[in-house]
């Protein structure tokens, strides 16, 4: 029996006795109904329950016993607000204060908590990365944005803090203004400490005022000091988590600064939260170039064939720019290895050399890259180049001359499993130097027995093919091949096929990184965020180095801003057998 076969005539003075078939039937109905007022108003607007009857309607609430109904009273707004409304009131609401509540917005369905609202981080990307999302679709149109941090500010002082940093992209004009001011209409400030409960404790409340009756989700975004990050975790994970939805927290690189502290602050994230509740964030890794790996590898056949030790010679990743270090304070605390190797260019491998997953799902593509990371031989001190370049006069980094943090690293790498037994994977990070490059090299194997050999001369490197993947300065993928120079004669020459993207996609401007992670955090896909499993795996692979470094103090060695960096680099390459492809 349907239950809405089950409504009976009522009139507005008199009560009409149910049958005893409808009541048992709604008693089973409604026994487990949860007796609140908030969930009592979205039970009514979900189920609309109308009761017909004397030429008006009633809405009438349920819960016991179906046959527990008495003369008609109203639910005042108050009580459906505060949620002061109990079991054994009124069990009716009249059709003219429902009427009302049409009108009422509602509540957000999401939450979004930006943990260091007033940082550098939270104004330059995070909260510019929100907006965009929300101008395009991909938040709801009634989220929540709040800002938590120790500056005493209103909601207004936030909202010109933000709105100072919000542009629309070139794609995105129509109606920006528009958006922007509901985007800023939709943003709240709480005042507190990383160590207050009590701030923490109101932010939960005004969330829960704005969120209303409604199911919400919150994602909690941790851009403050590692120092602080347990602090904060754990008082959202006491204090501010969804009373019904899921929440999910943020967590900033790095993720700790050996091994063993990486290892307490995943012991301590993991006693309030749920691994698939964590987020470990690498901005770099929501470049387009990282998610394009999988693409190329399993959706192009004529790679994945070729993707192993018979016919790769050596992989490259580079990551080199003109632009200075951080400052002194920060190289000599964690420096270029911990900053960039220990996630980005560990996770770009790990993708690049992974078996197939069985499916998408994060966790296929985590179990895969987690495997690749086990297999990876740790680094030893002696296939680790460190350098520092020398300060400039006037620099504002003159400081870092005296620090032993290291602004470059060059290093040799090896995956000792049956796909890439014996490959070496050639790494270069560095700030500084004489170029801007974001790059992966993919270099082939020589045409064994080459007829050509003679043509080509004593180069052998010019009968290599090469796979290069660029995500700066022009984002393009490059495939080197040798084919004949036109003209009388054999002559051989390496070409390069070209997909410059800004050629190819001439009127798309690609997501911030930012933006495309935190999407991903929203859709709950964590392929590009590192488990803890990963994290323990990466600090395995560097701890030789790093407790070379922090051992033995071991000095970087110099070279020159604008260069091309450490000398060292290329008795590495030399060592390895591999010049680096992009001299």
């Amino acid at each position: 029996m349907s239950l809405t076969s089950c409504l009976l005539p009522f009139s507005q003075s008199a009560t009409a006795p149910l049958t005893s078939t409808c009541s048992c039937h709604l008693s089973a109905s409604f026994s487990t109904f949860p007796v609140s007022s908030r969930n009592y108003y979205s039970y009514l607007r979900n189920e609309s329950l109308v009761l017909n009857g004397g030429g008006s309607n009633l809405w009438r609430r349920f819960y016991g016993s179906a046959a527990d109904l008495r003369s008609e009273e109203t639910i005042l707004e108050t009580d459906l607000v505060t949620g002061s409304h109990k079991a054994g009131d009124s069990p009716y609401v009249s059709k003219q204060f429902l009427d009302g509540l049409s009108d009422v917005p509602r509540g957000a369905s999401l939450c979004i908590a930006v943990v260091g609202a007033t940082g550098e981080l939270a104004r330059g990307k995070i909260f510019p990365a929100l907006f965009a999302l929300y101008y395009s679709g991909y938040l709801p149109e009634d989220v929540g944005i709040f800002g938590y941090s120790r500056k005493n500010l209103t909601d207004e002082d936030l909202r010109s803090i933000i709105a100072s940093t919000l542009t629309c992209r070139v794609d995105h004009q129509e109606n920006c203004g528009d958006k922007m001011d509901a985007f800023l209409s939709r943003t709240y400030y709480i005042n507190g400490g990383y160590d207050n409960r009590d701030g923490m404790s109101r932010l939960d409340k005004r969330m829960k005022q704005i969120e209303g009756v409604s199911k919400a989700n919150r994602i909690f975004y941790l851009s403050v000091p590692q120092e602080a990050l347990v602090d904060v975790a754990c008082n959202i994970g006491d204090k501010a988590q969804a009373p019904q939805g899921w929440t999910r927290i943020i967590v900033e690189k790095p993720f700790g600064f050996n091994s063993y502290s990486s290892h307490q602050l995943t012991k301590s994230l993991l006693s309030k939260f749920e691994e698939r509740q964590i987020y470990r964030i690498d901005h770099m890794l929501g470049r387009n170039l990282i998610e394009n790996l999988t693409v190329l590898r399993f959706s192009n056949l004529v790679f994945e064939p070729l993707w192993n030790r018979t016919y790769i010679r050596n992989v490259q990743v580079v990551i080199v720019s003109e632009s200075v270090a951080q400052t002194a304070k920060y190289s000599d605390g964690y420096g270029i290895i911990r900053d960039i190797f220990h996630s980005h260019i560990l996770q770009t491998i790990a993708l690049l050399t992974m078996e197939p997953p069985i499916s998408l799902d994060g966790e296929d593509i985590r179990n895969e890259k987690v495997k690749v990371l086990r297999s990876t031989r740790r680094l030893d001190p002696a296939d680790a180049i460190l350098g520092q370049y020398k300060s400039r006069s006037g620099d504002k980094n003159e400081a870092i001359l005296n620090s032993v943090g290291p602004t470059y690293c060059a290093a040799a790498l090896y995956i000792d499993n049956a796909r890439w037994d014996g490959v070496p994977f050639l790494v270069r990070v560095g700030t500084g130097l004489i170029k801007h490059r974001v790059e992966i090299h993919v270099q082939f194997r020589h045409v064994p027995g080459n007829i050509y050999r003679d043509n080509i001369g004593v180069n052998i490197d010019l009968g290599t093919n090469e796979l290069i993947l660029r995500d700066e300065p022009d984002e393009a993928i490059l495939v080197k091949i040798n084919n004949k120079v036109p003209g009388l004669g054999l002559q051989l020459d390496a070409s390069e096929l070209n997909l410059l993207y800004k050629d190819r996609h001439v009127f798309t401007e690609v997501p911030d990184s930012y933006e495309h992670l935190i999407h991903d955090v929203i859709d709950g896909d964590n392929h590009l965020f590192m488990r803890s499993d990963e994290v323990a795996a990466a600090w395995n692979i560097l701890s030789p180095v790093l407790d070379e470094i922090d051992k033995h103090h071991t000095a970087p060695e110099l070279y020159e801003f604008g260069g091309r960096g450490p000398v060292g680099a290329y008795y590495l390459w030399a060592k390895h057998g591999v010049p680096w492809a992009d001299e």
